[in-house]
């Protein structure tokens, strides 16, 4: 039978892999959203300085303290590919959200288990970049692509049981064999998955399965009770597959952003810490708005190992502000075991 053997939670922000000397290139999409969310209601760039501490944010923003946060992320990132090639599973079950790089409103599904014998990566040359990139996003986009188009290895057996037993715990999911098509050629798989391939496991080829929930876009996200309990089918699925392999299982994305609430992450990692399902129900919807509710991905995993035993070793919590008015993503760095 098959075995869950590891889990692993990370942030994927693009500030991961660019150089702190160049955040600024993302606080300027700060200033021009209109609406950011925090707390319950959507403020301006200008408004958030209104209403939260700046002085404080402004001595985070230093460019000394933006390096020392930036060198603190790299070292959780390669604990976490270190901690993934000491334990070797045969499979990673990667749980993501699809930022419309597959779905768009024509076809928006809550949840969707991909089990296709391979999954295709859409390849950039970094040599090469388009005329219109900034050159200091070349290494964002090559931490989000593989270097050539790539047809990843995936279990589609367990992805094939992942899906049964969520129909039998009655999830409707979207099930996929072929990456969706627009134009001449299939769509690559979004970067909250090539992250994991590139920067988490430096192009190691493990098999996986993707797995891709609807945090971002209304009306059907599913909310974060749901989706620990779709983690908890995920986590019976895999120990009910009948083949011996050893089975790891990842969250991509998080923890707040783009309005950094600490209090926020600090509450939701330690019901994480506890598998504290009802802390998650209680937790209001506004919360899990925009960037921040990448989180949900996280409350599957917890879902997925809640009936493991392991528990949670949070390798580093480094929230990494851009602005004075407090924009930015906090980072999330975890296993389980």
């Amino acid at each position: 039978m098959a075995e869950i053997v590891l889990g692993v939670g990370t942030s994927h922000s693009p500030m991961l892999s660019l150089d702190p000397e160049h955040w600024d290139i993302r606080t300027q999409a700060d200033r021009d959203e209109p609406a950011h969310p925090y707390r319950g209601g959507t403020y301006s760039f200008d408004e958030l300085m209104d209403v939260r501490p700046t002085a404080e944010f402004t001595k985070q923003n230093a460019i000394e303290k933006r390096r020392e946060n930036y060198a603190r992320c790299q070292v959780g990132l390669d604990a976490l590919g270190d901690k993934i090639n000491e334990v070797d599973p045969d499979v990673l079950v990667v749980i993501g959200d699809d930022q419309e790089d597959w779905f768009l409103s024509d076809v928006l599904p809550a949840f969707t288990v991909y089990y296709g014998a391979t999954v295709y990566g859409e390849g950039f040359d970094p040599n090469n970049p388009p005329d219109d990139m900034p050159l200091p996003m070349v290494p964002v986009r090559s931490n989000y692509r593989p270097l050539q188009d790539t047809n990843h290895p995936t279990d589609a057996a367990l992805g094939l049981k992942i899906i049964e037993r969520a129909i039998e715990d009655e999830f409707d999911v979207t099930i996929s064999d072929t990456p969706p098509h627009r134009g001449e050629g299939p769509i690559g798989i979004g970067h909250a998955f090539e992250f994991i391939n590139r920067r988490i496991l430096k192009d190691r080829v493990v098999a996986s399965v993707p797995i891709l929930i609807n945090t971002y876009y209304p009306p059907n996200q599913p909310s974060a009770k749901r989706c620990f309990e779709f983690g908890r089918s995920i986590g019976r699925a895999i120990s009910e597959f009948d083949r011996d392999c050893r089975v790891g299982v990842v969250a991509s994305g998080g923890l707040t952003h783009f309005a950094i609430d600490e209090e926020v992450d600090r509450r939701l990692i330690e019901a994480m810490r506890a598998g504290d399902v009802e802390a998650f129900a209680a937790e209001p919807a506004h919360t899990f708005l925009s960037g921040t509710s990448e989180i949900k991905n996280w409350i599957a995993l917890s879902g997925a190992l809640s009936e493991t035993g392991f528990q949670m070793n949070l390798i580093d919590y480094v929230p990494c502000y851009r602005s004075d008015a407090g924009t930015g993503t906090a980072m999330g760095f975890a296993t389980w075991d």
